[in-house]
């Protein structure tokens, strides 16, 4: 790597591994890096701070990022995932379809939300959808024994709920708004309340309990937290 993760405001979570908190809504990014390809988990709220995020992997680990997963089509994960040409794009199956029948909703939220219109207009007008869907599993090889599980687990926070697990010393989870520690949970239009608890379940099963889990807005967190937000959730929904 050719600087610090800590230099450009990153955190450092295991062997080419880190993630940084992006201003404004507190969303995470975050980077997996193998000899052969690098990993970007969510994207940013807008073509700018995409740009700024592939500006700074490209100076973490000297070379550009080539696979995306995004965690759930909400406007602060995606929105600037067009920064990242050539790169192969990965969600939970059904989200290239929402993304491209909804692009005038996602601007729409975004400004809604704080957004400026000229960058939600920009973003939403070349908005980039998963070219692979993932259904169950899919693991990608990023070259020097660099694996990364993605799993669907939703749904749940939305319909389209997509992890990523990176074994190692520790195991990193990548949980996206499946989890949260700045703020409560958030259950919008497309959440399904019902299925939340079970894909916790699922989560701490993949991760188990040593690995770190990282929210998608908020400090990293370990299994106990994430088993009383489930059980909170599971409380207020009313489900077991």
């Amino acid at each position: 790597m050719n600087a610090s993760w800590e230099e450009f405001g990153w955190e450092r979570l295991g062997h080419g591994v880190g993630r940084r908190r992006l201003p404004g809504w507190d969303a995470t990014v975050a980077l997996v890096a193998g000899t052969d390809g690098a990993l970007l988990y969510d994207t940013g709220s807008t073509l700018r701070e995409g740009a700024e995020v592939r500006a700074q992997a490209q100076a973490l680990l000297g070379r550009r990022v080539t696979h995306i997963a995004l965690s759930h089509p909400h406007f602060d994960h995606v929105l600037g995932t067009a920064a990242f040409s050539g790169a192969q794009v990965y969600g939970a199956v059904g989200m290239a379809g929402l993304l491209k029948r909804g692009a005038d909703e996602l601007c729409a939220d975004a400004v809604r939300h704080g957004v400026s219109e000229r960058d939600a207009v920009e973003a939403t007008g070349v908005l980039v959808a998963p070219h692979h869907e993932v259904c169950g599993e899919w693991t990608l090889d990023l070259g020097g024994g660099r694996q990364v599980l993605l799993a669907n687990v939703g749904p749940a926070h939305s319909g389209h709920d997509l992890v990523a697990l990176v074994p190692g010393a520790p195991t990193v989870v990548l949980c996206g708004d499946l989890v949260e520690e700045s703020g409560e949970p958030q259950a919008g239009r497309d959440a399904v309340p019902s299925r939340w608890p079970a894909a916790l379940d699922r989560l701490l099963a993949l991760g188990g309990e040593d690995a770190v889990y990282v929210p998608g807005h908020g400090a990293v967190v370990d299994a106990v937290f994430v088993r009383a937000q489930r059980d909170r959730l599971a409380a207020l929904f009313g489900v077991s």
